[in-house]
């Protein structure tokens, strides 16, 4: 895809997201059932949309919210929900929508203090820790977010007692009712008013425990000591009060750079592709906090719900690959409690450089498809001791062992950067060079390919024997998966490996692309060429399935 001559560029007004007709056509649009593109749909992070595209609307809401109670009310689950929003413009009514329902429903429903915004991380936790309670009724979560999407988009994710995203058993059960509903006009659905439902739902406070309790998972003393000088760019987000919080209560030599909060995010440089997009991980996106990466020690982004992280040093933005292999490196060296049998878990696409790690630190890896939902149980059980994402997202166990979050966490992965710096006395950046040198340098990237809605439904369905190819880039194929070899999983696409390399191709839920992610242990060129015979390889494995 060419860079937009925008990139990295602050956002002219011309990008802007007109807010007050997003939130006009949140409730006066209503979605059509019978066009496939404006129904629920759950992809791997809960629906997402847009209420001008009739993808995000009061409608979507209502039916979702729901099909939630009626699943939790046939689960059994009878403790209390908590609920978070991030500072998306379409947070706001899509968070009053939900109450109104989940009032009606007579749910114990518990929102935020204040009216504070809520990261995913916080929500998670809040669901572990009271359902660590013995004797306690089980509680589980939504969360309001399309985590770093463009200012005109809404999310809605559903967590069940487990704490992190809902498996596709339970999100495709609520996505059926809820288009169920849709398709009935939801006539029958009556709900509580704005008014009685807040008055039903108990103000919570999800900000001073999940603070309270970070010693358990980071050691903050170290950080204090050394003096370690952090910046901080909650890039317009919801974990602008945890920050502040944690500045307060452990008196870290720590600035947050960017205090702003505005549901246009008028603030952001522009993305790689001319669209503003809070991604922590793009260093177009992230181009505001990049312009101090030599006045910290280390800096650290998250997206709106924080779920994500960005680590910026002097040597700049860390790919998060790179990251994510660092923080495993380091995390099964200096926590000396955890189970034994802890694994390293990573979804398909991310860098083959954490095999190699985990393979040195003598841990079993774990590799799944592309989705956090995957993670959960191991994190649960402590089975897994990390779990992460190539696309900036992880979470990690307590100092003991036990589970912290089972959802993403954006906070936890900043701080580790701080104190593995305190700790080591070198930055991730300068602990990734030493993984260089031990395992000398791949090359990756991501790109998009087109494909029409029937080839992006085949590419989903693709068998190993739909692949003919023996040779890639000069190497010989060694697999071909479209399940993952950790837990046996569809992988609802294709990867295939060399000794050297690998790709592996995933139609998206959105655009009429499939995306190619791609890796090559001999360097650009060889990368390059990886990237283009993946096309031919994909396209030959369609034909023939055809």
């Amino acid at each position: 895809m060419p860079l937009s001559e925008l990139a990295g560029k602050p956002a002219p007004a011309s990008l802007l997201a007109d807010i007050p007709a997003l939130l006009n056509a949140y409730s006066a649009l209503a979605p059509d059932p019978a066009d496939p593109l404006q129904r629920v749909g759950f992809g791997t992070s809960g629906h997402r949309g847009s209420s001008l595209d009739r993808t995000f609307n009061e409608a979507h809401i209502l039916a979702i919210t729901q099909a939630v109670c009626e699943y939790r009310a046939s689960a059994g689950i009878r403790g209390p929900l908590y609920i978070g929003a991030d500072t998306h413009a379409l947070s706001a009514p899509a968070l009053e929508t939900a109450l109104r329902v989940l009032a009606t429903h007579g749910v114990q429903v518990r929102r935020s203090k204040d009216g504070d915004f809520t990261p995913t991380p916080l929500v998670s936790f809040a669901i572990l820790e009271h359902n660590k309670q013995a004797g306690a009724e089980l509680a589980d979560g939504i969360v309001i977010t399309p985590s770093h999407n463009p200012p005109r988009d809404g999310g809605f994710k559903y967590n069940p007692p487990s704490g992190g995203p809902a498996d596709t058993d339970v999100t495709g059960g609520v996505q059926r009712r809820a288009n169920e509903l849709l398709e009935a006009g939801m006539a029958d659905l009556q709900v509580k008013c704005l008014e009685d439902a807040l008055a039903h739902a108990e103000e919570w406070d999800f900000i001073t425990p999940y603070v309270s309790a970070l010693p358990e998972i980071i050691d903050m003393d170290a950080i204090r000591a050394a003096g370690i000088h952090i910046g901080v760019d909650p890039l317009g987000g919801s974990s602008l009060p945890v920050w502040q919080k944690i500045q307060q209560m452990y008196g870290l030599n720590l600035e947050i750079v960017n205090e702003v909060v505005d549901p246009a995010f008028a603030f952001m440089s522009v993305d790689h592709d001319g669209k503003i997009r809070m991604d922590c991980s793009s260093p177009y996106a992230m181009a505001g906090l990049l312009a101090h990466k030599y006045r910290f020690d280390v800096a650290i982004g998250n997206d709106p719900d924080a779920d994500r992280h960005g680590i910026v040093t002097a040597d700049g933005l860390m790919n998060p690959n790179h990251y994510l292999a660092v923080c495993i490196d380091y995390l099964f060296q200096h926590r000396p409690s955890w189970p034994e049998g802890a694994g390293v878990g990573k979804t398909l696409v991310s860098s083959s450089l954490i095999d190699k790690v985990a393979a040195r630190l003598g841990r079993r890896l774990l590799e799944v498809p592309v989705g956090f939902k995957y993670f959960v149980e191991g994190l649960h059980d402590g089975t897994l001791g990390f779990g992460g994402e190539e696309s900036a997202g992880a979470s990690f166990l307590r100092r003991d062992g036990s589970a912290w979050s089972t959802d993403k966490d954006g906070l936890i992965l900043g701080l580790l950067a701080a104190e593995m710096t305190a700790v080591t006395g070198q930055t991730p950046s300068q602990r990734f060079g030493a993984l260089s040198a031990e395992f000398g340098v791949s090359a990756y990237s991501r790109a998009d390919a087109p494909a029409t809605r029937e080839q992006k439904a085949s590419l989903s369905k693709l068998s190993p024997e739909q692949v003919k190819a023996t040779v890639l880039a000069g190497d010989p194929i060694t697999a071909r998966l479209t399940r993952a070899p950790g837990n046996d999983q569809p992988i609802g696409g294709l990867k295939v490996t060399t000794d050297s390399a690998w790709f592996a191709a995933r139609p998206s839920g959105t655009e009429d692309i499939y995306k190619i992610y791609a890796e090559s242990w001999k360097g650009e060129a060889h990368l390059q060429a990886v990237m283009q015979e993946a096309q031919q390889v994909v396209t030959d494995a369609l034909a023939g399935g055809s």
